[in-house]
């Protein structure tokens, strides 16, 4: 009889959970509590897979030897608790996946910037002709490339969620990018549950793997003086010289591993501005552990083209520029886009708050906000944060409304941004739908 597993949520992570678990010879069960979306529904089904959605057959899924769940559901679920209780082993695509995988795995987290580093790290790899895998919280099923292609080196942007999963899984290089309050809802609303989960990222690290991480943030300093990790540890920053490590001095980017230093001009990034000049360094330094050729890496440094929703410019329309941060989808990411604005803005935020602090934002808003539009369904807070300091604070409940207003609001020379600071669950599928419904909204104006 061959062993069960059972599969939670049938989405990417899900059905290429289950190509995998089939290809290693398990019994595979995908349960979904909701409906499944039509594509991975038609995959499931052509592959002859045995599935169910719309509830859990509680019966069947007790059955199982091992359960792989989706990162999307919490802890707290009714079901995962009773897996618990019954000591079945509850784990996630990326444990299951590393068990069959021979590759070297680069793994990035952090709060934010993660998927810029993610895409920048496997550009610069695959520019150098290595046999490379994008996957983790990006692109296409980790499990299931690991079943269909047999890459040598993986870069996985990997989420808190994802690595509260995992047990055995060890990544050759771990990235930290930084470490700010996010997701506090599914973490109790205790900060350093949330920091602990984003420190899995170390587990299992050797003396011969490398730990790069962001020598600037305060709660990782602080993390880092409590443990003790085996691994090479390269940090970067602004705030001194990182040495293993990069750093930037005279608006020089500097990196050096093994004593031997490579240097390039900040004004010759692709992305500017202080987040970006961060996640250069973490995928230079990365690309300097594989002793990827400098210029390999300069010429990439210089030529990527930067993520989607991400800072990105969308028209200008009568001197009012649009720019699409529906990424941003809490406050630090918010933090480093208002910083980065050259002209007075009108700012577009809102959506589910996962336990925000906006405060930290008081000062920039103070300096470059001139008027704000909200977009969500409970603006509470946001109005609690914002109306002291800013005259026009406008309610909207819905992305065509919301650019309307903010378009007449501003004036040639302006900023409209949308950085919503929050999830986009109450009025969008997810932020790459609020991201395409912000630019259909500018295009039709």
């Amino acid at each position: 009889m061959a062993e069960k597993i059972v599969i939670l949520g049938a989405g990417e992570s899900g059905v290429g959970s289950a190509i995998l678990a089939r290809k290693q010879g398990f019994s595979v069960l995908v349960s979904d509590a909701g409906k499944i979306k039509p594509a991975y529904r038609q995959a499931l089904l052509d592959m002859g897979f045995d599935f169910e959605e719309g509830g859990h057959s509680e019966s069947r899924i007790l059955e199982a030897q091992t359960v792989i769940k989706s990162p999307g559901i919490p802890e707290k679920a009714p079901m995962i608790k009773l897996l618990h209780e019954k000591g079945i082993p509850v784990i996630s695509e990326l444990e299951f996946g590393f068990r069959y995988s021979r590759a070297k795995h680069i793994c990035i987290t952090g709060s934010n910037g993660k998927t810029t580093t993610t895409l920048l790290t496997y550009h610069i790899l695959q520019k150098a002709g290595l046999n490379v895998g994008l996957a983790g919280n990006i692109g296409q099923s980790y499990a299931r490339q690991v079943a269909e292609q047999d890459f040598d080196y993986y870069v996985l942007e990997v989420s808190s969620f994802q690595l509260d999963g995992m047990y055995d899984f060890r990544a050759d290089i771990a990235i930290l990018m930084n470490i700010t309050p996010d997701h506090l809802d599914r973490y109790e609303y205790q900060f350093q549950n949330y920091v602990d989960s984003k420190f899995r990222i170390t587990r299992n690290l050797r003396p011969e793997d490398s730990f790069i991480f962001c020598g600037d943030d305060p709660v990782i300093r602080e993390e880092m003086a409590k443990r003790q990790i085996p691994a090479q540890l390269l940090p970067f920053g602004f705030d001194q010289v990182y040495n293993p490590g990069a750093w930037v001095e005279n608006d020089e980017v500097n990196i050096v591993i093994h004593n031997n230093p490579f240097n390039m001009s900040l004004f010759d990034l692709s992305m500017q501005g202080k987040h970006n000049a961060y996640n250069s360094m973490a995928s230079g330094i990365a690309s300097r552990v594989l002793d990827i050729r400098k210029d390999s890496i300069r010429e990439c440094l210089t030529d990527f083209q930067g993520v989607e929703h991400r800072l990105e410019s969308v028209i200008k329309v009568h001197g009012i520029e649009f720019i699409n941060d529906s990424k941003a989808t809490n406050v630090n990411s918010t933090w480093y886009a208002l910083e980065s604005m050259k002209s007075k803005v009108v700012w577009i935020l809102g959506g589910t708050d996962k336990g925000n602090d906006y405060s930290v934002l008081h000062p920039l808003v103070r300096e470059k906000v001139k008027s704000i539009v909200c977009l969500g369904k409970d603006n509470t807070k946001i109005h609690e944060s914002f109306d002291d300091l800013i005259d026009i604070v406008v309610d909207t409940t819905s992305m065509e409304e919301a650019v309307r207003t903010a378009y007449y609001l501003a004036t040639e020379g302006d900023i409209v941004l949308l950085s919503p600071c929050c999830a986009s669950f109450d009025l969008f599928e997810n932020y790459e739908d609020r991201g395409r419904q912000f630019k259909n909204a500018v295009r039709n104006l």
